[in-house]
């Protein structure tokens, strides 16, 4: 993989392009957010919302799906997998909750694991236990883009349906209507130019080529996938976030907040007070 070493002119963030996709963890919404509210949810009411929807189809579903990606995982070799029997004792259930905790403790990103996590949220979500978490700048920085023409999309590792779920009941309202689409890993590993590529597909009739795409994210990997495939990238450095390296800030434009952004045609916004010190410490 050849990475282009140029030197990224922060005083020039200035876009063409027609789409913009984003990230969630790291990028739109805080690290601590998913790592310290929502998988603890998930953790805190796992074994009572199995036993309370053991007899609904979409548990049982989710279910198939555990044991479908078990039995993949103990033929591929994976260490410490936690198989899942078949029946409705309380054997099995013991072991479907030792298969998604083993999961959530080893960070996987099977679709599996996916899906019934968005299911607890949803629970969490409506009873007003769980309030998504969006960083200050986000509400008012999607709103101006899509208003400007731009058509906004989704890609993270949480399921669509999870997506859905944290933007319709952030801190900020009801922010669904500003997308015009969501991907998750059922399109791909997010760190594979394939990934994009697909995204691409889907967007054929709306862009005029990859470079008509910025991805925002937070992770340097995603970043160089995306550009892999034509897109244009932008890392989103956010507060709890991993630092980057000087190679990444040398191959990536760099931005503090999506403010820092701006679009060709449109009125330039005021930069972050987070950047415009970074760029007089760098």
């Amino acid at each position: 993989m050849t990475t282009d070493k140029r030197s990224i002119d922060k005083d020039n963030l200035q876009f063409n392009v027609s789409t913009v996709i984003v990230d969630i963890e790291g990028t739109t919404t805080s690290i601590n957010f998913v790592k310290d509210t929502l998988f603890p949810y998930v953790r805190e009411h796992l074994e009572e919302y199995i036993k309370t929807n053991w007899a609904e189809k979409e548990l049982q579903e989710d279910i198939t799906l555990l044991r479908v990606q078990a039995v993949k995982d103990k033929a591929d070799g994976v260490e410490g997998v936690v198989e899942i029997p078949e029946g409705e004792d309380d054997d099995v259930k013991s072991a479907l909750v030792k298969n998604i905790l083993w999961q959530m403790d080893n960070d996987r990103k099977t679709k599996a694991l996916k899906e019934i996590q968005g299911h607890i949220w949803r629970n969490g979500y409506s009873s007003g236990k769980l309030i998504g978490h969006v960083f200050d700048d986000v509400k008012d920085c999607l709103k101006s883009w899509t208003e400007a023409g731009k058509k906004i999309y989704v890609y993270s590792s949480g399921s669509v349906e999870a997506q859905k779920l944290l933007f319709s009941n952030t801190k900020e309202g009801d922010l669904l209507s500003v997308f015009s689409g969501h991907f998750d890993t059922n399109i791909g590993a997010k760190t594979e130019s394939s990934s994009y590529t697909k995204i691409l597909e889907n967007l054929t009739e709306t862009i005029s080529g990859a470079k008509d795409v910025l991805f925002l994210t937070d992770v340097p990997k995603e970043a160089q996938a995306a550009k892999d495939a034509g897109m244009q990238a932008v890392i989103v450095s956010r507060e709890g976030n991993a630092p980057l390296t000087d190679d990444t800030k040398e191959t990536f434009p760099v931005v503090y907040s999506f403010s820092d952004l701006t679009f060709e045609g449109a009125h330039k916004r005021k930069r972050s007070k987070k950047h415009r010190i970074n760029d007089l410490e760098g």
